[in-house]
């Protein structure tokens, strides 16, 4: 029999209430990141004053139940008179409306620049709030009106008459929407430490009701006294003593670039980008074009003085290796991807940051010989490196790249489209779960690679000796799409790769090796959103005639709880996969329209840096001061 499907089938969501069902197309999801991105949006209005001149001050307070945030600063205030076409206040407009805001038109003059152009920053954070307060000084009065859900509780009132101009926004997250509504501290007041040294003369204020501790922000170098903090966070020595600086207004239509850049003795680039105070950090064309710039400009200064050795050929990598740079970009129009704004689209920017970066870095480079002599003798040691290690890869795997079926692992039972957009890899934790999941599998899709054991901690290992560990090794030759220098993205074999292991500290150790591995040595599969983490149960929960999956204690116990009293909870904790039968292993981990996976993300590439060397490294002081800072958390060890 089929179901009809006519005009009454249709579902239109009136005002915010598609905000509410689906959170995750505006804020990216409704975990931490997510909950985290409504202060940011607060925060990139209160900065859209600053950047354009109308505020000088920013104060960002944690309340002391840890759940609800205030944001305020010294603008001009959101404007509370009558809009001439709603006939509503401006404030319940811009609170209540998607795509309302001034940011739009360039031309009224408003705002010359501002992060938050979409015009739903505000009235998303509104409508995934259990509560919303907007305070606003301007017109020789306080203003106020209150929210719920998106809602308003009542009129715009008039509440005092006082001096100065000015907004603050109070929220607090709807925990029916997010799971956990607790905020981070230290997550806050890094944000905000980033934003006092994009805006100079802006001070930006912290108050942590919880830890009842204030942190006053204002830095007047403004990108040098941030690049001088994150290679001291990085341990990175500088291998000339003064950076490249570019400043210059008008870039683009009106808008500004700030760019400093430094070489140092790190095996690694780290360039952190803004664009109108916002991270990009998924990049866009303004890297692009630095890139396109800086490789230019090296090239162009070795060919012209004669340095590059015979026989040596030097790769943007080369020239790129140990560069640590701060590039903050005010644009007036920029085209950013999602409502998340971590790229920049703009494809007219390439262009131009290439006509502006190269001349200024050569002219540089040429007033600075000595400079950049050091500069290009490092690039030739890293060329050389490079040179080493790929012959070092050959001789060790000659056959790991290949996409051949004739190479592939004994032990990697395939699927049958692979290289499609659905095909997806498991690599699971031992011979036992990957029986099970061999057998729960849909063959047509679903490829497994079970491991033996735990893999190498490559965190101090040379590429030769990653190479040689044979469950390395399997994994690369599985994959595809090589390692190193020979990585080709283009022929990946699997369109996700998703780490299966047991709900346990053991399989939690393994993932953690395995994204060691993965972030060291193939982060663009992390960057292309190739990788994800299952999300096995560790309990079953019969109660009555229904059953539910937990995968933790906790999670455990809110089940128990929600149905404590109406009938007697049967409990069974898994020991690992291979207990399960495959049945259950599709229906709870492998079954595409009823799973949970994980996508892997790289939301602060110095915070995610710093943390995997401290805790992956070969020195324990950084490993044993965080166990004894997290002990009270460690309630039961599972050993």
């Amino acid at each position: 029999m089929t179901a009809t499907y006519t005009a009454k089938d249709i579902t239109v969501l009136e005002g915010l209430e598609a905000v509410r069902r689906r959170p995750g197309m505006y804020i990216g999801g409704v975990g931490s990141a997510g909950l985290h991105h409504l202060v940011w949006e607060v925060l990139d209005n209160a900065v859209d004053e600053a950047m354009n001149g109308f505020a000088d001050q920013i104060s960002v307070r944690l309340h002391a139940d840890g759940t609800s945030v205030t944001v305020a600063d010294n603008g001009r205030g959101i404007p509370v008179d009558r809009h001439p076409k709603t006939g509503k206040p401006a404030i319940q407009v811009i609170l209540t409306t998607l795509h309302a805001g001034s940011k739009f038109d360039s031309e009224q003059g408003v705002y010359k620049t501002a992060g938050g152009l979409h015009g739903v920053g505000a009235s998303v954070v509104n409508a995934l709030a259990k509560e919303l307060i907007a305070t606003v000084k301007r017109d020789g009065a306080t203003w106020q009106m209150k929210f719920k859900a998106g809602r308003p509780a009542g009129r715009l009132k008039k509440i005092a008459a006082t001096r100065g101009t000015g907004s603050t926004i109070y929220f607090h997250p709807d925990p029916t929407i997010f799971p956990k509504t607790e905020f981070d501290p230290k997550l806050i007041a890094e944000r905000l430490e980033i934003t006092s040294f994009l805006h100079k003369g802006v001070t930006v204020r912290f108050q942590d009701q919880l830890s009842k501790t204030e942190q006053v922000f204002s830095h007047d170098e403004g990108l040098g006294d941030y690049l001088r903090r994150i290679l001291l966070d990085r341990a990175a020595r500088p291998t000339h003593p003064e950076p490249f600086y570019l400043e210059k207004e008008g870039f683009g239509a009106g808008g500004r670039l700030q760019l400093i850049v430094q070489w140092t003795e790190s095996t690694d680039e780290h360039l952190r980008s803004y664009v109108n105070g916002i991270p990009t950090v998924s990049g866009g064309t303004h890297e692009s074009g630095l890139r396109l710039a800086m490789g230019k400009a090296i090239r162009n200064y070795i060919e012209t003085h004669k340095l590059l050795p015979r026989g040596l050929a030097i790769a943007s990598e080369d020239i790129r290796e140990g560069i640590c740079g701060v590039m903050s970009l005010f644009l007036a129009e920029p085209l950013f991807q999602g409502q998340t704004k971590d790229r920049l689209n703009n494809p007219e920017i390439q262009g131009q940051m290439d006509g502006l970066v190269r001349p200024a870095l050569e002219q540089w480079l040429n007033y600075n010989s000595s400079v950049a002599e050091t500069i290009v003798a490092r690039i030739i040691l890293a060329a050389r490196a490079r040179a080493a290690s790929r012959a070092a890869s050959q001789q060790v795997t000659r056959k790991s790249a290949t996409s051949g079926r004739l190479n592939l692992p004994g032990k990697l039972s395939d699927c049958t489209s692979t290289g499609s957009a659905s095909s997806e890899l498991f690599i699971v934790e031992g011979d036992s779960a990957g029986g099970s999941a061999k057998q729960a599998r849909d063959r047509a899709h679903q490829a497994v690679l079970p491991l033996r054991g735990k893999v190498l901690n490559v965190e101090s290992a040379t590429l030769a000796k990653v190479l040689a560990n044979k469950e390395l090794s399997t994994i690369v030759t599985a994959l595809g799409c090589g390692i190193g220098q020979q990585f080709e993205p283009g022929k990946l074999r699997y369109q996700r790769v998703i780490l299966l292991m047991d709900a346990d500290s053991d399989g939690h150790h393994i993932t953690t090796l395995l994204l060691t591995f993965i972030y060291r040595h193939l982060p663009e599969l992390i960057r292309d959103g190739n990788i994800y983490l299952a999300q096995p149960p560790l309990y079953r929960i019969d109660i009555g005639s229904k059953t539910f999956w937990a995968q933790s204690d906790a999670e455990r116990d809110r089940i128990t709880g929600q149905h404590a009293g109406r009938s007697k909870a049967e409990i069974t904790r898994f020991k690992g996969l291979g207990e399960m039968m495959p049945k259950t292993l599709w229906e709870t981990t492998l079954n595409p329209k009823t799973r949970q996976l994980l996508r892997v993300r790289i939301a602060d590439g110095l915070e995610t840096d710093r943390v995997i060397s401290e805790l992956m490294g070969r020195d324990p002081a950084p490993r044993f001061s965080f166990i004894m800072e997290h002990a009270d958390q460690a309630q039961e060890l599972d050993v």
